[in-house]
């Protein structure tokens, strides 16, 4: 087998293909959960947190020296908790998408059972006429 066909056959597998799907999907998935949060959700966060930021938070150190051409050693808490917020936001959001869709989904199903019913219903009715 040549190397060309080994690698069409690798290609064309079907969990690298599935792998690629997830990835692309993922990819656009990312960006509808970033637009939801930082164009609907944090809106409303801020409107009730009265924009407060804390990105400036620090614990300094070592304050800077100009005399000795020295910079500044903090530790950046602030930005450290604005990322976890950020994250507990996205991870509800995200929490939330998935429960609305599965509640959907299972509404789907239990629609699709119902109809098979029925028809099952109709198809013993006419089986039970035809006696």
């Amino acid at each position: 087998m040549s190397v060309a066909q080994e690698f069409k056959d690798f290609i064309l597998r079907g969990k690298v293909v599935d792998l690629a799907v997830g990835v692309a999907v993922g990819g656009a998935f990312t960006k509808v959960i970033d637009a939801l949060v930082k164009e609907v959700v944090m809106p409303v966060v801020g409107l009730l947190t009265s924009g407060v930021d804390f990105s400036d938070l620090k614990l300094v150190l070592k304050n800077a020296d100009t005399l000795k051409n020295t910079q500044e050693v903090a530790i950046h808490y602030g930005a450290f908790f604005n990322a976890v917020t950020t994250f507990f936001i996205v991870g509800l959001v995200v929490f939330s998408l998935i429960k609305l869709l599965n509640r959907l989904n299972m509404q789907i199903k239990q629609e699709e059972s119902n109809k098979s019913e029925i028809l099952l219903g109709e198809i013993r009715d006419l089986l039970a006429n035809k006696k």
